[in-house]
């Protein structure tokens, strides 16, 4: 069964959800951060995904106190995105607690750092690939470059690409299903990757589609935040893909 993994997006150390990557269409949502992982922890799940909007806005990480009271709060894994822009930054993303880092402008705009990055921590690096009118998007979504995303995919498949996440900008926050369509056809291009659907979620229907499609991983964010998803779904469905039958 396809995994959820829900989201985390931050800004300022508080929840908020963005539309369409826009930093203007912003909304913040109660609760605590740690508070927040720990109810996606109680249902089971197996990973959180943690976004820095600030960091990905600065080019460094701004919220790792924030990771590091989520990290002291779980133990399911975390992935960490937003402003992992060199070295130092990539390893302070993992004293604060990530089990994984999501690299996406620096995998499109210095490749060579993010496939030594590949080389040396395996499969704790994911790509974050983030799509825009078939091209990806860098720097908090706010720049494009010329790559389509079968390039950047097939750049670092040598050197031992295992996970991926595609978000579709245009539908990231929208509430209005996913990219179906994009993610059935990267999977069975590149069946080795591990691609997690993002954008779009709306709810458990969407979920299943998914599942039939028989691809892997999805993120779920607003459409939690906003009751279309409640947490005993997650639960429940947490529950079967960890069960025997569901292998």
């Amino acid at each position: 069964m396809i995994r959820i993994i829900p989201a985390i997006d931050l800004i300022d150390g508080r929840c908020v959800r963005l539309t369409q990557g826009d930093y203007l269409q912003k909304k913040v949502y109660d609760g605590s951060p740690a508070d927040v992982a720990r109810s996606y922890a109680d249902c089971g799940v197996e990973r959180i995904h943690l976004v820095d909007l600030d960091g990905a806005k600065a080019g460094r990480p701004c919220n790792l106190r924030t990771l590091e009271s989520i990290a002291s709060a779980v133990s399911c894994e975390l992935e960490w995105g937003g402003g992992i822009g060199s070295k130092d930054a990539l390893q302070g993303v993992f004293d604060a607690g990530a089990t994984h880092a999501i690299v996406g402008s620096v995998a499109a705009l210095q490749p060579t750092h993010f496939e030594e990055w590949l080389t040396r921590y395996g499969a704790r690096m994911i790509l974050g690939a983030d799509v825009r009118d078939g091209r990806i998007a860098v720097s908090g979504w706010q720049d494009s470059s010329p790559l389509g995303i079968e390039d950047l995919v097939g750049r670092f498949l040598p050197h031992g690409l295992q996970e991926c996440i595609v978000t579709e900008i245009s539908r990231d926050g929208m509430l209005q299903g996913p990219a179906s369509d994009l993610y059935v056809r990267l999977q069975r291009a590149f069946p080795a990757v591990s691609f997690t659907v993002s954008g779009g979620i709306s709810g458990m229907a969407d979920i299943r589609t998914l599942d039939a499609l028989k691809l892997r991983k999805v993120i779920v964010g607003k459409a939690i935040y906003e009751h279309r998803i409640t947490l005993q779904d997650i639960a429940s469905w947490s529950q079967n893909a960890s069960s025997p039958a569901s292998m």
